[in-house]
């Protein structure tokens, strides 16, 4: 498949560098310039933020949530057949406070109005280093699983299969409005569990909790003396989550 990617940290570079191993054609962007994907681990090819959208499959989203208005004139120039995948997620101690969003608007919803067409969101309930470092064959025992919502059945299974052949279980968590249940302070977001698991953390779920448990784990995380390894990470998450 014609893959687009438009961002260049952790995440993008992972995903982008899994698809590429799998013999996907792949283009990455830097939503403000091209020059900025100079000197970073890229294997895909490097293409400027108009040229990204351009013969493509799939376009992938992975920038920071508050900025993704700003990329709104270049997704409406996507061919309407492009599913485009949103991997963000709303930490408001690292951009700017979204009043929607602070008064319970589902994250993805929010992205929806933002970019002008539906989404689907994808592995936003991974960490970066899960997506680069993890991931093994089908019918392996304790495979991590990712939760894939959106409102379009047909692009969903599309994105389950790609996921699932990158090297994760999936679980279909739903439509946008349902989404919120793998949003940062639930109990399904980056506590990285198998599928039998995810599907229990999804259903376990409280919307008007998971803002304070997100801030508390984002406090804990900020403020500690030394950086936190992934597994602290993840046992620290799950911890946070289902308090």
């Amino acid at each position: 498949m014609r893959f687009g990617i438009i961002g260049a940290g952790p995440i993008a570079l992972s995903i982008s560098k899994k698809l590429v191993n799998n013999n996907h054609d792949v283009k990455i962007a830097d939503a403000r310039d091209i020059e900025r994907l100079k000197g970073k681990p890229i294997n895909a090819k490097p293409v400027t933020v108009e040229d990204v959208i351009s013969n493509i499959d799939v376009l992938i989203i992975s920038i920071p949530l508050h900025a993704l208005p700003t990329i709104r004139s270049v997704v409406e120039k996507a061919a309407d057949e492009v599913i485009v995948v949103d991997t963000s997620n709303y930490y408001p101690q690292m951009g700017v406070k979204i009043d929607e969003i602070e008064n319970g608007m589902v994250e993805s919803v929010w992205v929806t109005k933002q970019l002008g067409r539906s989404i689907i969101k994808a592995f936003n309930n991974l960490l970066a280093y899960t997506l680069e470092h993890e991931g093994t064959p089908e019918g392996s025992s304790h495979r991590i699983a990712a939760a894939i919502a959106g409102d379009d059945i047909q692009q969903k299974q599309t994105m389950m299969s790609i996921v699932s052949e990158l090297g994760f279980d999936t679980v279909d968590s739903g439509n946008l409005n349902d989404s919120w249940r793998q949003q940062p302070g639930t109990p399904a977001y980056c506590t990285e569990l198998t599928k039998e698991g995810l599907n229990e953390a999804l259903q376990k779920a409280n919307k008007e909790q998971a803002p304070f448990l997100r801030d508390k784990a984002m406090e804990k995380l900020i403020t500690a003396s030394v950086g936190y390894s992934h597994k602290e990470i993840v046992t620290l998450n799950r911890e946070m989550y289902n308090s």
